[in-house]
């Protein structure tokens, strides 16, 4: 498998896979929704967009980064989303970088969004798929985020089918600017679990694929091709 890591910004054509990674939070955040029970999470360009599509849907859940604001009803936080009950309901997700990301790859004909906790499901996804080419957007930092690096890296080599020990990656992403940020408190909207809580490696047993729906790009969760597990060195 050839594998390209790329910022967003970086991106000049569109790939015809792509894996959208942001470790710390979006898709962390992303995939604690789904296993709140969330339908689907629809991937917003803007906070105003949000705020008409809830003015249209009042039921729908609005998520932000950042402190709590007015017509949003929860912060992009995997530790704060846990204990939400989200079944049955539409999540409508705007962030810094994860969902900017995932909306510049929209034409791609396979969008994966990735995070470690989903990292094995991924990794089956692009497996079974046969991709011969992946695109990695690596959406922090201008694509210079540690941890989205460390986690794409980590899903490309196992979806290569090698036998990789995870614990290097997953100390990088821990020591990178993001994770040291969320620890020291930097980033308002954050709980002091979360850092923990995006370091978990396959946690949850689905990927998460994000496809054009009604003219919006909506995220919803994939069962891996087969059982996924966790990984041994």
């Amino acid at each position: 498998m050839d594998a390209s890591f790329l910022g967003t910004d970086d991106l000049t054509r569109t790939p015809s896979v792509a894996v959208v990674v942001d470790v710390m939070r979006a898709f962390t955040v992303a995939a604690w929704a789904f296993a709140q029970g969330a339908e689907k999470i629809v991937l917003s360009g803007s906070l105003d967009e949000s705020l008409a599509l809830k003015a249209r849907n009042p039921e729908w859940v609005t998520l932000k980064d950042g402190p709590p604001a007015p017509g949003f009803d929860a912060v992009n936080s995997p530790a704060l989303l846990r204990s939400v009950d989200l079944r049955g309901r539409t999540v409508v997700q705007k962030t810094t970088a994860g969902t900017v990301g995932a909306l510049a790859v929209k034409d791609a004909p396979l969008v994966l969004c990735a995070s470690f906790v989903v990292a094995e499901a991924t990794a089956e996804v692009l497996r079974a798929g046969g991709s011969d080419s992946v695109t990695f957007v690596v959406t922090g930092e201008d694509g210079k985020a540690e941890e989205d690096l460390a986690c794409a890296q980590y899903i490309a080599r196992r979806a290569a089918g090698a036998g990789t020990d995870a614990a290097g990656y997953l100390r990088r992403a821990a020591g990178s600017r993001a994770a040291s940020e969320l620890a020291e408190g930097v980033r308002q909207g954050a709980h002091p679990d979360d850092v923990a809580l995006c370091l978990e490696l396959d946690r949850f047993a689905f990927a998460m694929v994000a496809a054009p729906e009604d003219s919006l790009m909506v995220l919803r969760p994939r069962t891996a091709p087969s059982p996924a597990g966790h990984t041994s060195g």
